[in-house]
C-alpha cells in the first residue's frame, strides 16, 4: 500500500457491515474514522495504540466536566474531545483490518475503554451537577445514576447477545444466517441512540437549565431503546435455541 487514497481504497473495502448502524455513525463517524486510520497506519501506529490516543481524547474532554466549571468554551472543547474520541474508537477497527494485526487482546481493550467511557462520562455529569449545577432539586442526582444504569446495561446485554449468539451458532455447526440488508429507515430511527448524537448535548454546557433538559431528554429516550433491545435480543436468542 502506497499513497493515502489506495489506503483509503483497502480500508473502504475492508469496512464492517451497515447492518444496525445509525445515520450518525455511517456517514459521520465511519468516514472520520477511516480517515484517522489512514494517518495512524501512515505513521506506524498499531490498533493497540490507536485505541490507547481514542481513550485519551475521551477521557481528557470527560475530566474536564467533572473539574471545570460549566461554560460555552468548556461545551465546544468537551463536544470536540469525545467527538474525535469517538472516530478513534471507529478507526482502531478499521486499522486492525487493514492490517490484520487484530486479536483478542484488541477486542478486549477496545471493550474496556468503551465501559469505562460509558461509566465515567455520566459520573462526570454527576460530579458537575453536585459541584457547579444549582439543581432544582436534589432529586436531579438521581438523573445520571438512571442514565449511567441504562447505558451500562444496554451495552453488556448487547455484547452478551453477541458472544452468546455466535457461541450457539458454533454449537450448531450451522453458517449464520444471512442479516437483512442495512435500512435507511432503521438507520434514522437508531440516530437517538448513537453515542455521536448523545456527545451533542455538551455544547449546552454554557446553558445548565438547558443542559438538564437535554441529558433528561436523552436519558428516557435510552431507557426506551433499552427495553426495546432487551425484548428484541431475548426473541433472538430463544429462536437460536429453537433452531
Amino acid at each position: 500500500m502506497g499513497s493515502t487514497g489506495t489506503v483509503l481504497r483497502e480500508l473502504r473495502g475492508a469496512q464492517k457491515s451497515s447492518k444496525g448502524v445509525s445515520l450518525y455513525s455511517r456517514y459521520v463517524n465511519r468516514p472520520a474514522g477511516r480517515l484517522l486510520a489512514a494517518g495512524a497506519f501512515r505513521a506506524g501506529l498499531t490498533p493497540n495504540q490507536v485505541t490507547l490516543v481514542s481513550a485519551a481524547f475521551t477521557f481528557s474532554a470527560i475530566a474536564a466536566v467533572a473539574l471545570v466549571e460549566p461554560s460555552w468554551w468548556l461545551g465546544i472543547l468537551v463536544y470536540a474531545g469525545l467527538v474525535v474520541g469517538f472516530a478513534f474508537d471507529s478507526a482502531d477497527g478499521q486499522l486492525a483490518r487493514l492490517t490484520g494485526r487484530g486479536g483478542p487482546d484488541g477486542e478486549w481493550l477496545d471493550h474496556v475503554v468503551d465501559c469505562a467511557k460509558m461509566i465515567l462520562v455520566h459520573s462526570a455529569v454527576l460530579i458537575a451537577f453536585h459541584r457547579f449545577g444549582s439543581l432544582p432539586g436534589e432529586g436531579w442526582l438521581l438523573l445520571p445514576l438512571g442514565f449511567l444504569f441504562v447505558a451500562v446495561l444496554t451495552f453488556c446485554a448487547g455484547l452478551l447477545r453477541e458472544q452468546l449468539g455466535r457461541a450457539a451458532v458454533r454449537t450448531a455447526g450451522a453458517p449464520a444466517a444471512p442479516g437483512a440488508p442495512a435500512s435507511r429507515l432503521r438507520a434514522v430511527a437508531l440516530l437517538p441512540a448513537d453515542y455521536g448524537v448523545f456527545c451533542l448535548v455538551f455544547l449546552l454546557l454554557g446553558a445548565p437549565g438547558a443542559f438538564r433538559a437535554g441529558y433528561a431528554v436523552l436519558a428516557a429516550v435510552h431507557a426506551l431503546f433499552l427495553v426495546a433491545f432487551l425484548a428484541k435480543w431475548f426473541r433472538e436468542l430463544k429462536a437460536l435455541r429453537a433452531g
